[in-house]
């Protein structure tokens, strides 16, 4: 996250407070908050002592008082394809058309812990994102770019230790200290045993990684969020809006408990932890969804942890539009489909952005298709007026009662999760997953029934003549890791990188914290691939109780 959005100190700034309205204005970005029309705008509007005002707890109204007022959402677009070269390229013409963070996509393999050359990675080196094996890769990955001016935000979750190793040391090669890079990386397992898969370890030694992070973070990288705790793929799935915010955060107090059980102080992790959810079609649920989700999160901490850190209990998100909503038929629907998706995001408070692009049904975004995504989201920001305003829809009818019944259903599904043992002990039970199924299954009959209606697929829908044409990999890319990956072998100090894993195995064993012999592992160019074979030799792998 993508959470890069923090409390700025308010210079120069302009107070105004109108009795008769209820209100404070607080100029920050722009000189003036006027409508388009020339109508002056509040920050927000406060009618009375008993309402709620942004900034303050439980946050359903946004974590910030002036919000975008004060600074802009982060705007980023997920990008990875092919070989960490190709990949740079695109991070660079992002970085150029105004993209203010990075999110990189990574392929198959490096989700799973393999290398290019390892066999089961035939055929998926590059497809999906960018094939990260070694540091060298790593290197070229941000070459250019410099890490203490650029934030990153990493989707990697069972090798996320590695991968975060790697980036300190190039990070360290560019003279960037550790305490001055920031970003986000995944890190979030346990949505991988619900939705998605890519899981390596079984459960509670994937946890345990997950404990080593945020230990080893709080020290020494203490601008990093440790964790991007995702509804995204839970959505992506097939879940309800509510399934998606009960599972999220009840994924996210098996974290904090996790964390808590090692030995560690809230205080110390909790304000690093950061979430990241869907945007979906219904606008309005959407927007409700995010109040609520702030406030239950504020709830949850408050009544469980009692912390003494106010920015323990606020919920910071990252939130990517439906790539599920998107339609392979009529595709430049899927401009609109974003926009509105977008839309709700920022009226619902995000803190950072990732807008889809329109031919993503069909393959890889091309550079036209990327830059309308990025384009959305400035449009939106500069030109339609809802940044101008915090949390635009408070006080409507619908949004209040919406954001409540979200609430409280949320809340009874995460209490019905807690009956059963918590979030990990209802994952071994295949409980999420199954209602996950359900759910999704009904919908798609919904749309085959013609009961809902999606536009091009079974509602407007024409001949037409496929004039896209989405980007194409370079066949040579698997190849060309494998060379790579084989004169690293024959170049590098065998002896030291077998003494290294030999360490990484014993301390898998003991219990000790993993990350600084990851950190010396990276160093010595022990591959992503080495590292964790080294992990399995103690913590074995793990395989999903058959039909979950």
């Amino acid at each position: 996250m993508h959470m890069d959005q923090e409390p700025r100190t308010l210079t120069n700034a302009r107070i105004d407070e109108s009795p008769s309205h209820g209100y404070i204005m607080v100029d920050l970005r722009k000189a003036s908050w006027e409508t388009l029309g020339g109508l002056p705008i509040p920050a927000y509007h406060n009618p009375d002592d008993s309402t709620e005002r942004p900034g303050q707890p439980p946050y359903t109204r946004g974590i910030h008082e002036q919000m975008y007022r004060s600074r802009l959402w982060t705007m980023r677009q997920y990008a990875g394809f092919s070989s960490a070269k190709e990949t740079n390229e695109r991070f660079r013409l992002l970085l150029d058309r105004g993209q203010k963070g990075l999110s990189v996509a990574f392929d198959l393999p490096t989700q799973l812990g393999l290398d290019a050359d390892d066999s089961l990675s035939q055929g998926e080196v590059g497809k999906v994102g960018v094939s990260i094996s070694c540091l060298q890769d790593m290197r070229d990955l941000f070459d250019q770019i410099p890490l203490d001016k650029v934030s990153t935000s990493m989707t990697i979750n069972a090798p996320a230790i590695v991968l975060l190793a790697m980036y300190c040391v190039v990070a360290e090669e560019q003279g960037v200290s550790t305490e001055d890079i920031s970003g986000t990386i995944q890190n979030d397992i346990l949505k991988e045993y619900i939705a998605r898969g890519t899981y390596v370890f079984p459960p509670n030694h994937s946890m345990r990684l997950i404990t080593d992070i945020f230990e080893f973070c709080s020290e020494h990288i203490p601008r990093w969020n440790t964790i991007s705790i995702s509804g995204y793929h839970i959505r992506e799935a097939g879940s309800t809006a509510v399934q998606e915010l009960a599972f999220t955060l009840s994924n996210a107090l098996a974290y904090v408990d996790s964390a808590l059980d090692k030995g560690l102080d809230v205080d110390k992790f909790a304000p690093r932890l950061s979430f990241f959810f869907n945007c979906h079609n219904d606008f309005l649920e959407e927007v409700s969804k995010f109040r609520a989700a702030r406030r239950l999160w504020h709830d949850l901490m408050t009544e469980r942890y009692n912390p003494k850190n106010a920015r323990s209990t606020k919920l910071r998100f990252h939130t990517q539009v439906a790539g599920v909503s998107l339609t392979a038929q009529q595709p430049l629907n899927n401009i609109t489909r974003v926009t509105i998706q977008a839309l709700a995001a920022v009226c619902g408070g995000t803190q950072s952005l990732h807008t889809n692009s329109y031919d993503e049904a069909l393959g890889l975004p091309t550079e036209e298709s990327a830059t309308i995504a990025l384009r959305t989201q400035q449009i939106i920001a500069e030109e339609s007026g809802v940044a101008d305003v915090v949390d635009p829809f408070a006080g409507s009818y619908h949004i209040e009662a919406l954001t409540d019944e979200m609430y409280d259903r949320a809340r009874k599904e995460i209490e019905k999760i807690e009956a059963l043992g918590g979030a990990l002990k209802a994952i071994e039970q295949g409980y999420q997953q199954q209602e996950i199924h359900t759910t999704a299954y009904r919908y798609f009959n919904e749309i085959e029934r013609g009961e809902r209606r999606i536009v091009g697929v079974n509602h407007g829908t024409m001949d037409e003549q496929l004039a896209i044409q989405p980007m194409k990999l370079n066949p040579e890319v698997a190849q060309n890791q494998v060379q790579r990956l084989n004169e690293l072998r024959a170049s590098r100090n065998t002896e030291a990188v077998q003494l290294i894993l030999e360490k990484i195995s014993t301390a898998s064993e003991d219990g000790s914290n993993l990350f600084p012999l990851i950190l010396e592992a990276v160093r010595k160019n022990a591959t992503l691939g080495e590292i964790m074979a080294a992990m399995k030799q103690v913590f074995g792998t793990y395989s999903a109780p058959s039909g979950f």
